[in-house]
């Protein structure tokens, strides 16, 4: 058909130039329709065939790889029945699910978690993000979702599979709710589509279709997608605990020469709050570290290094003037004394080494997993974030630059205070309460504490001056030698 259209075309303009007429303006309107064509239709059909990634039956990816999520995946499986068990399914009149949403933040194994799922369903399965449904062309993103669910179905059949699972990550950029996005109306029609294409989900259709979303900001997706019948279980897939951790470094480690496996016992409490992807960087630097120094197994050294450059990033070759360290060291001294004051036991090492941004760095010890806290705790985290640049006024009678990140964290905790009711206002709502009176009250607190911090400081400078002194010296200080030199004095 289009050779026949481009014959008849080409056809015309020679006839019309031989008889004299001015084809140059017929000429222009073909090279652009035909542009147009080239980019809009041809283009975009050859990305829109392509869209996803299909991944074949038997990835080598299970439940048994992923650590930490031991609920989560609890409830994945229980969502994952009625593609094992269709007979059950229907003798017991349940409805099928034909979404499954997993939400946590990144770095948690939503990804791991999808195709572990297809691999304990034996399903066909494709993986596409939110992003690769947007484009600037109308249209496009409704035919890429028909043309997803199209391949899902051909892809299982190929495969004999019974089933299919198509995963989707960055679900809100597809899902975003819709007239949020001023630009144009592909966002809204691409939601439509997808919202079309789950409703026609059938469970007794071959082969059978789940989908599975991840996103980090359930907040932002449109809540026509979040109702029964569409995304019926959400799975919260959240940062692992101590146990988790420890579950996770074991997975990492077994392919690594670790020198004694309790090691991994002080590093799983040593890192809360870090993600599955966190922990499995860690274990690679704590290898990468070792084998630089050329050592036959990975100790604990190594580990607690890799934390500090997981965290803060990799040691720095810059020096830095004699009078920026000896400053960094009596602001380091500073958290140090405070925190160790107020919680014993508390402090791990600290360093003037710099890495990444920071100058220096306090490391505390490893400490039971917390998930709630007192008015007298945060007030307390407040002291040890004032304490660096109080420390300083109280050496040089003036701050630096370098506790701008200890302002803005005291300010966090000082506004959690507040927001949680245990502040003098008593119980307030963030949204409904005017900003003056919430600055007030912040700034009453971190003022209140400031001065207790500094006079803290003031009854143990001989410690805190001692301490400054020997870590210029020596650069770092393990807990042995902080504890002998506050003990000294």
């Amino acid at each position: 058909m289009k050779e026949l259209v481009s014959g008849i075309l080409i056809g015309s303009i020679i006839f019309l130039a031989v008889i004299g007429v001015n084809v140059t303006p017929l000429i222009l309107i073909t090279f652009l329709v035909g542009g147009f064509y080239f980019f809009y239709i041809a283009q975009g059909t050859v990305k829109f065939e392509n869209i996803g990634t299909d991944i074949r039956l038997g990835t080598d990816i299970t439940f048994e790889h992923i650590g930490g999520q031991d609920n989560a995946i609890k409830e994945l499986e229980e969502a994952l029945e009625f593609i094992i068990k269709p007979e059950e399914i229907i003798k017991m009149g349940i409805r099928p699910l034909k979404g499954v949403l997993l939400v946590g933040p990144p770095g948690t194994g939503k990804t791991l978690m999808a195709k572990a799922a297809a691999s304990y369903t034996r399903s066909a399965f494709i993986a596409t993000s939110g992003s690769e449904f947007i484009e600037v062309y109308a249209g496009m993103g409704a035919k890429r979702v028909r043309q997803l669910f199209n391949d899902a179905r051909k892809k299982a059949s190929k495969q004999n599979s019974q089933s299919a699972i198509i995963f989707i990550d960055e679900l809100e950029i597809l899902g975003g709710k819709r007239g949020s996005h001023n630009s144009h109306m592909e966002y809204d029609q691409t939601l439509n589509q997808l919202l079309v294409e789950m409703d026609g989900i059938s469970f007794k259709a071959d082969p059978r279709i789940l989908i599975i979303g991840a996103t980090n900001r359930a907040d932002m997706l449109d809540s026509a997608l979040l109702r029964p019948g569409r995304f019926d279980r959400h799975v919260q897939v959240s940062l692992p605990d101590k146990v988790g951790r420890r579950k996770i470094l074991d997975i990492h480690a077994q392919n690594k020469p670790v020198d004694d496996d309790n090691i991994l016992d002080d590093i799983a409490a040593a890192t809360f709050g870090f993600s599955g992807a966190h922990l499995e960087s860690l274990t690679n630097e704590a290898a990468i570290l070792a084998l630089r120094e050329n050592a036959n197994s990975i100790t604990e050294r190594h580990f607690n290094e890799a934390i500090d450059k997981v965290i803060l990033g990799e040691k720095l070759d810059k020096k830095p003037s004699r009078a920026e360290v000896e400053r960094v060291s009596v602001h380091e001294s500073g958290h140090a004394l405070i925190s160790e004051l107020i919680k014993p036991g508390s402090v791990s090492s600290l360093t003037i080494i710099p890495r990444g941004r920071a100058l220096g760095f306090m490391r505390k010890t490893a400490q039971d997993d917390q998930y709630l806290y007192t008015r007298g705790e945060l007030e307390g985290d407040i002291m040890v974030a004032l304490a660096g640049a109080a420390a300083e006024e109280i050496k040089y009678g003036n701050r630096s630059t370098g506790a701008a990140s200890d302002f803005e964290q005291s300010w966090e905790l000082a506004m959690k205070i507040v927001e949680t009711g245990l502040s003098s206002i008593g119980v307030v709502n963030r949204k409904d309460t005017p900003d003056e009176i919430l600055y007030k009250e912040c700034k009453e607190i971190i003022s209140n504490l400031e001065n207790r911090t500094r006079e803290l400081l003031i009854s143990n400078k001989e410690s805190l001056f001692s301490i400054a002194d020997n870590i210029v010296a020596e650069e770092i200080l393990n807990r042995e030698r902080f504890m002998e030199l506050l003990q000294l004095n």
